[in-house]
């Protein structure tokens, strides 16, 4: 299951020949205009169908019409499932821009107390999302914002960063 990303979920059918109504949960929909296939999540198992055609609508939304799917009750059964598609399929990004699951078991240097461990986990909170480290069996949270982080070296599997004053201080 983690081998895939959460694309969105289908609202309802769209008119009577099984196309479907979706909502994507993406930053840039344009992304996704050119599907060739998707996962439907039926039963926890992720499903692979082909897509006929997409039609991308405002508010993040898209008409998809699946291959074999022809049908106004074949489309209704896929209402409210969700939609995935695998890892490999997300645009790469650069700089200090990555994906959470991208960064898992990079190590974390600090200006000022230098190497704190890795990333065991990015705890993705409603207000904030944060690097959990283990540091000497400790662990310690620091925020996953801009101001905190200062360079994302993928190629040594490192994160710089620059906690805010005092914030290590809390954990040990």
């Amino acid at each position: 299951m983690e081998e895939f990303y959460y694309l969105g979920k289908i609202l309802k059918r769209h008119g009577n020949q099984g196309s479907l109504l979706a909502l994507l949960e993406v930053d840039n929909t344009s992304d996704y205009e050119d599907l060739k296939s998707v996962y439907v999540d039926l039963a926890h198992e992720r499903i692979p169908f082909f897509i006929e055609s997409v039609e991308l609508l405002a508010k993040n939304k898209m008409i998809l019409k699946f291959q074999d799917v022809a049908t106004a009750e074949h489309a209704d059964a896929f209402s409210g499932l969700e939609l995935y598609l695998p890892l490999s399929y997300l645009p790469k990004l650069k700089g200090n821009r990555f994906y959470f699951h991208e960064v898992k078991g990079f190590r974390v240097i600090d200006d000022v107390f230098g190497e704190l461990g890795i990333i065991e986990d990015i705890l993705d909170l409603p207000k904030q999302a944060l690097f959990q480290i283990l540091y000497n069996d400790k662990e310690i949270l620091i925020p996953v914002v801009d101001e905190v982080i200062r360079e994302v070296d993928r190629t040594n599997r490192t994160i710089h960063i620059h906690a805010p004053e005092g914030l290590i201080d809390l954990y040990l």
